[in-house]
C-alpha cells in the first residue's frame, strides 16, 4: 500500500462539508489556546519574541503575513509562520498530542493563520487547512513513535508534514502535488532533542522551522519540484530512517473517520506535558498534609521511562531548561503550592530552597507503570519529611488530557491569562468572538487584524 499517496489524496480531497461540528468546534478552540500561547511570548520569553520579530524584520514584505503581536509587522507567509512557531512555544504552554508527543498547535496554526492572509481564505478554508494538516501531523508521529522520540524532537519532525499539509490544502494542490509537497517535507524534516538539558532556544526555534518548511514545500510543489512518491514506506524512506520500530498502518488508520484533533490535548500548567501528572500528585500532597518545604528529605517521582531518560535533569539553569525538568516541577510545587509563569521567573530558579529541594527529588522508572504510556501518563510521587512521615498521590491522567479535559470555562480561563499583559478585557472579547465565529467569515481580517493590531 502507497500510503503516501493515500495521505496525499485525502489532504487533497477533505471538503469542510466532511467535517463533523465536534471537529470544527476543536480546530476553533486550538486556534484560541494557540495564539493566546504566542500573545503570552512577549510578556513570559522577552529574547525569544525578540528572535522572531527580527528574523520576521529580515524577510520583510508589504505583501506578506503578519506576526502575532507585532503591530505593523508583516514578512513573508514561510518566515512569518515561522515567527510566529517561535511565539507559540516559547512558554512552553501549547497543546501537545499524546501518543504522537507533539505540540500540534504550534505547526498547523502559524501556516493556516499565514497563508489565509497572503492566499484570502475565508474561516472554513483556514479550519480545512489546519484539520488536514492536525491528521497528517499525528499520523507520522504516531507512525515513528516510540522510538522516533530517542533523539528526535516530534513536533519539529514529524510537525514538517503537518504544516506541509497545511500550506498545500491552503493553496489548493490536486492529489499528485500535495504527494510532491509530502516528499519535499520529509527530506526537509529535522530537530535534534538535545536542548532537554541546555534549555536553549532551539526547542521553539523547532516548530517556528517546520512551519517553514512545510510552506516551502508546498510552494516548491506548486512551483513543479519532484519529490520520492513514497517518502514514508520507501525501505530509505522516512518511517525506516527515524524509528527503529515503524507503524505504517498508523499513517491511515481511521483517516477521514477517526478525527485525531479530538484527542488533543490542551496544557494546565506552563511546562513539559510529562511534568503535569507529578505536578498534580504533588500539589495534593501539599493541599492535603500543609507540608514544610523546609523539612522534605526526599522526593521520588516513579513513572515511565521516557521521564527518566529524557526529562529528569536538575543542572537547571534557564528558564527553558526549568520548563523540561520534571524534578524542577515537583520541587518548586512542593515549596510553592501551585505553579504557573511565577515558577519559572529566573530568580526563582537560583532560590536556595528551590535548589535544595530539588536535589533532594529523584524520578524512578518503574516497569509497571511504564507499560501504562503513553494511553496514561502516569506518576506517582512520595514526599518523605525529616521526621520519617511519607506521603504518596498518584496521577495517570494529566489535567488537560482528552480522559480529563479542560471544560470551555477552564480553556478561556487559560487565553485570559495569557493574554492579559498584551489585551485589554475588551480586546480579548472580541479575539474569542471572532475566532468562534471563523466558520461564517468570509476572510480571516478581522482575526487579524485583532492578532496583530
Amino acid at each position: 500500500m502507497n500510503e503516501t499517496r493515500t495521505l496525499a489524496e485525502f489532504v487533497a480531497g477533505l471538503r469542510y462539508e466532511d467535517l463533523p461540528p465536534a471537529v470544527v468546534e476543536q480546530a476553533c478552540r486550538i486556534i484560541v489556546d494557540t495564539v493566546g500561547c504566542a500573545i503570552s511570548a512577549w510578556a513570559e520569553d522577552p529574547a525569544k519574541s525578540s528572535l522572531a520579530l527580527d528574523l520576521a524584520k529580515l524577510y520583510a514584505s508589504d505583501e506578506g503575513a503578519s506576526i502575532i503581536g507585532a503591530a505593523g509587522m508583516r514578512a513573508q507567509p514561510a518566515f512569518a509562520a515561522f515567527a510566529n512557531g517561535i511565539l507559540v512555544n516559547a512558554a512552553d504552554n501549547d497543546d501537545t498530542h499524546k501518543r504522537a508527543l507533539i505540540h500540534t498547535g504550534s505547526v498547523v496554526v502559524p501556516p493556516a493563520l499565514a497563508l489565509a492572509q497572503t492566499e484570502r481564505l475565508s474561516g472554513r478554508e483556514l479550519i480545512l487547512a489546519l484539520v488536514a494538516g492536525y491528521e497528517v501531523a499525528v499520523r507520522v508521529g504516531m507512525a515513528v513513535m516510540p522510538t522516533h522520540y530517542r533523539y528526535w524532537h516530534s513536533t519539529a519532525t514529524n510537525g514538517t508534514f503537518g504544516a506541509a499539509a497545511v500550506a498545500a490544502k491552503a493553496f489548493g494542490l490536486d492529489a499528485d502535488a500535495t504527494q510532491r509537497t509530502l516528499g519535499l517535507a520529509g527530506t526537509q524534516a529535522a530537530g535534534l532533542n538535545t536542548f532537554f538539558e541546555s534549555g536553549d532556544m532551539t526547542k521553539s526555534i523547532h516548530p517556528g522551522k517546520a512551519c517553514f518548511n512545510g510552506i516551502l514545500s508546498a510552494q516548491l510543489a506548486r512551483l513543479g519540484a519532484t519529490s520520492p512518491p513514497a517518502i514514508f514506506e520507501h525501505p530509505k524512506g522516512y518511517l525506516n530512517a527515524f524509528s527503529t520500530q515503524p507503524k505504517p498502518e498508523k499513517l491511515v488508520e481511521g483517516l477521514g473517520t477517526s478525527w485525531e484533533i479530538l484527542q488533543n490535548g490542551f496544557k494546565y500548567f506552563p511546562s513539559i506535558l510529562a511534568s503535569h501528572s507529578p505536578i498534580q500528585a504533588t500539589l495534593a500532597i501539599v493541599q492535603k498534609h500543609g507540608i514544610d518545604p523546609t523539612q522534605i528529605a526526599r522526593i521520588t517521582n516513579e513513572t515511565y521511562n521516557t521521564v527518566k531518560t529524557h526529562f529528569s535533569n536538575k543542572d537547571v539553569a534557564t528558564v527553558m531548561a526549568a520548563r523540561v525538568s520534571v524534578p524542577y516541577c515537583i520541587a518548586i510545587a512542593a515549596i510553592d503550592g501551585k505553579l504557573n509563569q511565577a515558577q519559572f521567573l529566573p530568580a526563582r530558579i537560583d532560590d536556595p530552597l528551590l535548589r535544595d529541594v530539588l536535589a533532594k527529588t529523584e524520578v524512578i522508572a518503574d516497569a509497571e507503570l511504564n507499560k501504562l504510556y503513553p494511553d496514561k501518563f502516569p506518576a506517582r510521587v512520595t514526599i518523605t519529611l525529616k521526621s520519617g512521615a511519607s506521603f504518596q498521590e498518584t496521577v495517570l491522567f494529566p489535567k488537560g488530557d482528552p480522559q480529563d479535559p479542560l471544560s470551555a470555562a477552564e480553556l478561556e480561563a487559560k487565553f485570559r491569562e495569557n493574554v492579559a499583559g498584551m489585551l485589554s478585557a475588551a480586546q480579548a472579547d472580541n479575539l474569542l468572538q471572532t475566532i468562534r465565529l471563523l466558520p461564517e467569515a468570509r476572510n480571516v481580517d478581522a482575526m487579524s487584524a485583532l492578532l496583530h493590531g
